[in-house]
């Protein structure tokens, strides 16, 4: 162990310098062509594919297969990415372990799934290191789209929209496009400036400008976008982070942070030799930001890091494969405990107070009892919201965009799609597919059908 290790507090350069590398390398190595051969003749090539109906692009996924173990990767991206043009970032960060693989019939017969997540990074990585290109636009249309979030479903909506022959901007809050996939995913999950060359590539078709900076609410209004452009596509995701609702939450104490924050800033960092964590992290939640930050806290140097939910295991919105990937680099998870109280010592986060949980008639009730957790740092990982100002006079439903099957919001001339919207979950493919499909319906719309 370095002493590095040994700083207290939230410090920088608790490892050794090469280790940074070696801990935030690629999670899931590229499949080689051998390799690839020999994962792809495990396929059943099955007629009525389950796997095709788990996956909510429904992506051919026999299909593509094959075309992999005839030695035709262009051929495999090529129809992944006509119902999936971010084909590439959702073979890396996609809980295939639930959709996918999880519905595979050699999963059900033999407990071990077609590796199809990694056979679809094969292909579509080929298909990017060539700048093959799949799709030619349609004749100009002279309509003019804006879509406001860079994210994956904004992009998928620009990119369908491109090839029907409409100019779409696109326009961003961030110096960066890229949206979750940029700013918001464990970092080795996505090495090496993946969300950038796949934002280029999405973008090479033509037809689709780019300006960061616009924030709806700042800089754009939807009357002034639906002035400029004939529709609008609301991709814009969540901006705003729930509350623990806890004791000394509001106090400035140094050391308590969002979890989307620090991600976010890991991601953007050009050494993180030089990125601040604590010696004891506790992260608050139980989905993937909970588990990305938790993780990538280990990698960073913390000694200890603890993962706190206030239900029990089967509860947690967490893959089990992501839970287990947790408990791999010595994360602790533990359930049924909901914060109370941070705790401060000079301004500085010294713990956290938290109360057992139990399910009463179905309800979550506190037990009265606490234990405390000593951390320099605490996360809040508890989830999500619409920033008011993103859905200024549109239906909303539990707090998100509603929509209609479409995309359609209460608002003519405005779609929406993403986790903005009441029928996202929260996953990158989904988003995919609501911005696909809104922007069939913004095609239907604007040459009058």
């Amino acid at each position: 162990m370095s002493g590095g290790m040994l700083k207290q507090g939230i410090a920088s350069g608790r490892l050794e310098p090469g280790q940074y590398a070696r801990n935030f390398s690629d999670l899931h190595p590229a499949l080689d062509r051998h390799e690839a051969f020999v994962e792809a003749d495990r396929c059943y090539f099955c007629f009525d594919a389950p796997c095709m109906n788990a996956c909510p692009t429904e992506i051919d996924i026999p299909m593509f297969i094959r075309e992999i173990s005839t030695d035709n990767p262009l051929g495999a991206a090529e129809t992944i990415f006509e119902q999936n043009i971010l084909g590439g970032m959702c073979a890396r960060v996609c809980p295939t372990e639930q959709l996918c693989e999880d519905a595979c019939v050699r999963m059900e017969a033999e407990g071990k799934p077609v590796k199809i997540g990694q056979l679809q990074r094969y292909a579509t990585d080929i298909a990017m290191e060539e700048n093959a290109q799949f799709f030619t636009r349609a004749p100009a249309t002279g309509k003019t789209v804006a879509v406001v979030g860079a994210g994956p479903s904004g992009l998928a909506a620009a990119h369908r929209l491109a090839v029907h022959g409409h100019d779409v901007v696109i326009y961003d809050a961030r110096p960066k496009a890229g949206g979750l996939n940029e700013y918001g995913i464990a970092s080795y999950k996505t090495p090496d400036g993946f969300a950038q060359a796949e934002v280029d590539y999405v973008t090479s078709i033509g037809g689709i400008e780019i300006e960061l900076g616009q924030a709806l609410g700042r800089e754009l209004s939807l009357d002034g976008l639906l002035d400029r452009h004939d529709a609008v596509f609301l991709g814009v995701g969540l901006g705003g982070v729930n509350a623990l609702r806890a004791e000394g939450e509001t106090d400035g104490s140094h050391g308590l942070a969002d979890a989307v924050d620090f991600i976010a800033e890991l991601r953007q960092s050009d050494d993180l030799s030089k990125l601040p964590v604590g010696r004891r992290v506790v992260v608050i939640g139980g989905g993937m930001t909970a588990i990305d930050a938790a993780v990538q806290s280990k990698l960073l140097g913390a000694e200890e890091v603890t993962i706190c939910y206030r239900r029990g295991q089967e509860h947690m919105n967490a893959s089990s494969f992501e839970q287990d990937l947790a408990a791999s680099k010595g994360v602790t998870i533990r359930h049924w405990l909901q914060p109370r109280r941070v705790l401060s010592e000079n301004g500085k986060v010294s713990g956290i107070e938290l109360e057992y949980t139990e399910l009463k008639d179905g309800r979550l009730t506190g037990m009265g009892h606490t234990l405390t957790l000593p951390a320099d740092q605490v996360f809040k990982a508890i989830g999500q919201t619409l920033e008011d100002e993103t859905a200024a006079g549109l239906a909303l439903t539990a707090g998100r965009i509603e929509t209609d099957v479409e995309g359609r919001t209460s608002r003519p001339g405005v779609w929406a799609g993403g986790d903005c919207i009441a029928a996202g979950d929260d996953l990158t493919v989904t988003a995919v597919a609501q911005g696909r499909e809104a922007a069939e319906s913004i095609n239907g719309h604007l040459a009058g059908n």
